[in-house]
């Protein structure tokens, strides 16, 4: 053999194992900018809304969307998939956060792999994120849910509240206004009791289990606040199987269409929410605002999320900064049938 073919043969031979880690390492590319939404878990309808919107959103301006959950609500399994879209080199990740602290190492080697990052629905901290998109004011959100149980047991009695993981950032920041509307007006609750904040983990199982303790520990209960929506639907299907309608009232933040039932029997004399699809839609733009480089996440900045209007980024309890969707929106027997087959 020819001493050029023999260093022809060599030369290819090394360029192999090269090539193929380069080939290894270069993700999937069709030419198209992608954008990912990670939301807390699997089987939601809540989350499978927020995610319809997010798609909306991003298909829209004519990118891809990749749509996430983990098969159960914790923060090791969304760090999983949050280092699997990194190694993907997708333009964004927005996520609904199952802790507020725990996805702050993964989040931030995102951000410095250039990957823009927000929260939206459930908050990470500011330092893991560029802003976050809320759907209301978290006090509002809050002081009503408590002004709401006060209306519900006439002023008098124990509520409980059945929340979601005890990680939840948004699930605690809206406990946190419910305590203070408590603490701050003493004189108009000093007869109304809050006896338990019991945890569902977003499971319907686990929330029918936690709604059944809640009525056994405690008999003359007279309202129970969920602002999730799978422990109120939970909540409400206990409370009509056991024939307790009009004994334990149940309010909080619900899906209308899983809700309807619950409200038309009484059950539920009325429930607050927003539309998830506009959280989703909201998420999608303000991701891609910032992958434009239109904003940064500093508080004043605005910016347009098309059919949804002009949103201004504000500053944020937890020291970042939020964009609002918007007022929680009340649910009650005189508009349910026109909602109940929107979301």
């Amino acid at each position: 053999m020819r001493k050029g073919t023999i260093l022809f043969l060599i030369v290819a031979i090394m360029l192999v194992p090269v090539t193929a880690i380069f080939a290894a390492a270069a993700p999937e590319d069709d030419g198209v900018e992608t954008h990912a939404f990670i939301f807390k878990n699997t089987g939601n309808p809540y989350g499978d809304k927020q995610m319809e919107g997010f798609e909306d959103g991003i298909v829209e301006q004519g990118f891809e969307a990749i749509l996430r959950a983990p098969d159960q609500p914790t923060a090791e399994a969304q760090i999983q998939i949050i280092e699997q879209l990194i190694a993907q080199r997708v333009a964004s990740i927005s996520i609904t956060g199952n802790d507020f602290d725990a996805l702050q190492p993964v989040l931030n080697r995102a951000m410095d792999e250039g990957i823009t990052v927000i929260s939206a629905d459930s908050a990470v901290n500011p330092a893991s994120r560029m802003t976050h998109v809320n759907q209301a004011d978290s006090e509002m959100i809050g002081r009503t849910l408590i002004q709401a149980a006060y209306d519900m047991a006439d002023g008098a009695g124990d509520i409980a509240i059945l929340s979601a993981t005890s990680q939840a950032s948004n699930q605690n920041l809206w406990i946190e206004w419910m305590q203070r509307e408590l603490e701050e007006n003493a004189d108009k609750y000093a007869d109304l009791n809050l006896v338990r904040i019991a945890y569902g983990d977003d499971l319907r199982d686990k929330s029918v289990s936690e709604t059944e303790g809640l009525l056994q520990s405690f008999p003359d209960l007279e309202v129970i606040i969920a602002p999730t929506t799978v422990g109120i639907a939970a909540a409400g299907r206990v409370i009509t199987d056991r024939g307790l309608i009009g004994d334990v009232k149940v309010t909080g933040l619900g899906l209308p269409s899983e809700m309807a039932e619950y409200i038309e029997n009484g059950a539920t004399p009325y429930m607050f929410l927003w539309n998830p699809i506009d959280v989703g839609y909201l998420a999608a733009f303000t991701a891609t605002a910032l992958v434009n480089g239109d904003i940064t996440g500093a508080e004043g900045e605005t910016f347009s999320a098309s059919r949804l209007g002009d949103f201004e980024i504000v500053g944020a309890g937890d020291g970042g900064t939020e964009i609002l969707l918007g007022a929680p929106f009340r649910f009650d027997p005189s508009n349910i049938d026109e909602w109940k087959d929107v979301y």
